[in-house]
């Protein structure tokens, strides 16, 4: 069965940068069988309502300011697949999950900056789903737990988001993680590795520095959407933890 996984997508720029976090995305596919298709919840795509990419192909999304040239001159121009766009609608159906199905939408940075990095190529058909931080913690994960059976027809699904994540406390010139962000980090992987659900639904009231950490939670998120589809082993692996910036987390966790 195809593991699941949640990516953090770091600032924009991470897709120009060379260090341990880059080097485990851009190794990512020699380590695993290359997936039929990528199936992605960004935290850049927010909606009230379940949405399903389903472009013929794919604008690339431009959803930053302020950085490198380079970057807004870079593509990513991936296929879609219609026939899984309607698979993942009947699967949310079965689950009481209403969805809808968007033709025009391209790729967020929370998207292909991660899929740039991970399978360079584009020669993958991906499928990018919105994320809405209005629903309680329960209902992402369930919503994550409809489509646990893609991971049987060898089907990727990625969480893209960022587990601290406040960009008004960024510190552009340290070199220094801040502790806080830390222990945020820490009581939330001991959580994982535990698979406490009803802690990690309660995190704004449990969890160390929550506020200062998830300020608003839609790069959260795409955690618990990529947990929920490891429900039936439940098995959570931190393949990765850093920080830019000193305290915007780079991370990536991996479930069974």
């Amino acid at each position: 069965m195809m593991p699941s996984y949640f990516f953090a997508h770091g600032a924009p720029s991470i897709v120009l940068e060379d260090n341990r976090y880059t080097d485990l995305l851009k190794t990512f596919k020699n380590q695993m069988p290359k997936p039929k298709a990528i199936v992605l919840f960004s935290a850049h795509w927010e909606e009230t309502v379940q949405s399903v990419s389903a472009a013929d192909s794919y604008e690339t999304i431009y959803d930053f300011g302020g950085f490198q040239d380079e970057l807004y001159k870079m593509t990513y121009p991936a296929k879609s697949d219609s026939s899984l766009a309607v698979q993942i609608q009947s699967l949310f159906a079965k689950q009481g999950v209403q969805s809808v199905l968007d033709e025009k939408r391209g790729l967020d940075h929370g998207a292909w900056a991660v899929l740039k990095l991970l399978y360079p190529d584009a020669d993958i058909p991906v499928i990018a789903l919105s994320v809405n931080r209005n629903l309680p913690n329960e209902k992402q994960y369930q919503i994550g737990k409809a489509l646990a059976e893609l991971r049987e027809q060898d089907i990727l699904i990625i969480g893209s988001g960022g587990t601290v994540h406040n960009l008004r406390k960024l510190n552009w010139q340290s070199k220094n993680n801040e502790s806080w962000a830390e222990q945020f980090d820490e009581w939330l992987q001991s959580k994982l590795e535990s698979w406490d659900t009803q802690a990690l639904f309660q995190y704004r009231e449990l969890a160390p520095f929550a506020q200062e950490a998830v300020p608003t939670n839609e790069h959260f998120i795409p955690l618990l959407l990529a947990m929920g589809t490891g429900d039936s082993n439940r098995k959570a692996t931190l393949l990765h933890r850093s920080y830019q910036y000193g305290n915007l987390s780079l991370s990536c966790w991996q479930f069974n």
